[in-house]
């Protein structure tokens, strides 16, 4: 996890120094006018948040790692097993069809809102059924608990 830590904390350097000299480039290749209008706007504070967000995501795992105490997690370890990083990943159940349903549904919504308003009335109504038969499927059936 240090690596990761290293890693997005370089990133956040990066695009630092790439903010730094994309501004300082601009400036100079317009040195005609002032500095407000020579420099191009969009792409310095686009390299900024990605200065910012790399850096988020730096203190993140950095916060996180502490938290943990500075245990290594298996990805790390050298001696580690490939069965040491399974987590439990849930319940699902690949017979459903509910999933499907509700992607149709999405599917509908999105063509109502480019097509015509008069279906997503309909993409809620099915999304409500979907989103209701996906969360109750293990209440009825064969598969009740």
């Amino acid at each position: 996890m240090r690596s990761n830590i290293g890693i997005w904390w370089l990133l956040a350097g990066f695009f630092a120094l790439m903010a730094v000299v994309y501004t300082a480039w601009n400036i100079l290749e317009r040195s005609d006018q002032p500095w407000t209008t020579a420099v191009e706007w969009v792409g310095s504070t686009a390299l900024l948040f990605g200065v910012f967000m790399s850096a988020m995501v730096a203190l993140y795992i950095q916060v996180v790692h502490k938290g943990q105490h500075g245990v290594a997690l298996p990805e790390d370890r050298d001696d580690a097993d490939i069965d040491d990083g399974d987590t439990e990943l849930g319940e699902f159940s690949p017979w459903s069809w509910w999933p499907l349903v509700l992607a149709g549904s999405a599917a509908i919504m999105i063509v109502g809102l480019a097509v015509g308003q008069f279906l997503i009335p309909v993409a809620l109504g099915l999304f409500a059924i979907a989103i209701v038969g996906w969360v109750y499927e293990y209440y009825r059936g064969y598969f009740a608990r």
